[in-house]
């Protein structure tokens, strides 16, 4: 299980030179938008990270995908571009296990090397810095989008839900 996911976010951005901050607010469960409230940022610029589980073509494995928090994902793009037929959900455990996070304090970086990351290309687009939860619901994160990029090296897969 990785641990001390707040020090390692930390340890990474610092590591990269990124212009990031961490900022801790009161905690928040609720939605993307209420959470974007409480930091002061644009809900678009929220990086949401969905911990899947991708399974067929004889393949079975766990998938950390990122998009702009105002946007839906399509399950089924993820689940064809890393190999599979379908994605699901991770269940809360899996969750705990691969990300060292319960629901909604994922960030958008893997530090377990059975988690593959992909991110929206969207989500460098749009915003000059990005937010997201930092390992626990009361401490996020805000980045420059290019540093965040250049350190995470993400995969690029577009996913996004057609309106």
């Amino acid at each position: 299980m990785v641990e001390n996911v707040l020090e390692k976010l930390c340890e990474k951005f610092e590591a990269g030179n990124a212009r990031f901050r961490v900022l801790e607010h009161i905690a928040c469960d609720k939605s993307s938008q209420s959470v974007a409230e409480i930091r002061g940022t644009e809900l678009g610029q929220g990086a949401k990270a969905l911990c899947l589980t991708v399974k067929g073509n004889g393949v079975k494995k766990h998938v950390l995908a990122v998009l702009p928090a105002d946007m839906q994902a399509d399950l089924s793009k993820i689940a064809v571009a890393v190999g599979g037929r379908r994605a699901s959900l991770a269940s809360p455990e899996e969750v705990m296990e691969y990300t060292g996070c319960v629901f909604g304090a994922v960030p958008p970086v893997s530090f377990h090397p059975d988690l593959e990351l992909v991110c929206e290309p969207s989500l460098f687009t749009r915003y000059e810095e990005l937010a997201f939860n930092a390992g626990h619901l009361d401490h996020s994160i805000i980045i420059n989008t290019e540093d965040f990029k250049r350190i995470v090296n993400p995969t690029l897969v577009n996913f996004l839900r057609e309106a």
